[in-house]
């Protein structure tokens, strides 16, 4: 996959994950970057971070749920740039709790996390066919190859999230169509460290992420995913032993579900 002069399209790309992938892409010179979130604050202020790239930039503040809204938004920075050629979708939400969370956590982890991805590729596939090439990169976690402890809606949903990528690969990888899966461990962002929360006062699912692994920082991820769109690897995973960890689950899984019980009774007393 060469990177240089591509048109990218970047969802959650005004913090964490998603503006280290921004940074990561205009360090690669590619030719323009669609900054989209629904957070207009945060799009300000990657405004002014990136003023000196600003000729390469789009910023698009809309709603990666809303299909009508999003896809328009994609639609016109296709036309304005001759097409897309990467679409990062990485916005995301995490959500605690387990089967008994309120409705509203699971329908909205499920809307983000999963059919964003779907608005996405509904939006960029058929002009990818055409071309006979493209890239889409869904950003899952590894909470969606093992699980996170504590949070049923987000391990569920990154599940469903990473089950697309593979469908999406199998599908349209003959047809040109590149598919990446990122599925991160702990990341030094908002999402795993809310504002003005510390490790003193956590959550199970944040002292789950944080016994597994090194929490690392965005633009460690943003490079290994550059790294791994190059050699066109399907699986993008930043923390390794991820790899030993889901070998472990699938080489016996009573064996594992039995370790993370375990675990999970450690924890979680804890943090009550």
């Amino acid at each position: 996959m060469e990177i240089r002069d591509k048109a990218v399209v970047v969802t959650g790309g005004a913090s964490g994950i998603g503006l280290a992938l921004v940074k990561a892409f205009l360090d690669n010179n590619v030719s323009r970057v669609a900054v989209v979130d629904l957070d207009s604050r945060a799009l300000d202020s990657t405004r002014v971070e990136l003023s000196e790239y600003r000729e390469r930039l789009v910023f698009i503040e809309t709603d990666v749920t809303d299909e009508t809204a999003y896809r328009s938004a994609l639609s016109e920075f296709a036309a304005d740039c001759g097409g897309i050629d990467v679409l990062c979708s990485n916005a995301g939400i995490a959500r605690s709790g387990g089967v008994e969370a309120p409705n509203k956590d699971w329908i909205d982890s499920y809307k983000v996390n999963v059919m964003a991805h779907i608005y996405g590729a509904r939006s960029v596939l058929e002009s990818m066919t055409k071309k006979g090439e493209g890239y889409l990169i869904n950003t899952a976690s590894a909470a969606g190859l093992l699980t996170n402890l504590g949070a049923a809606p987000y391990s569920v949903s990154k599940h469903a999230a990473v089950g697309l990528a593979e469908w999406m690969a199998i599908t349209y990888g003959p047809l040109g169509i590149r598919v990446s899966c990122l599925a991160p461990q702990g990341v030094n962002t908002k999402m795993l460290f809310p504002v003005g929360e510390t490790l003193v006062d956590s959550t199970v699912p944040q002292r789950s992420v944080l016994s597994f692994g090194e929490v690392l920082e965005p633009d460690r991820v943003a490079a290994c995913v550059i790294d791994s769109m190059i050699k066109e690897e399907f699986l993008i995973l930043p923390h390794p032993e991820v790899k030993k960890y889901l070998a472990n689950k699938v080489s016996d899984y009573n064996r594992w579900i039995k370790s993370m019980s375990k675990i999970n009774q450690t924890i979680a007393p804890a943090s009550q």
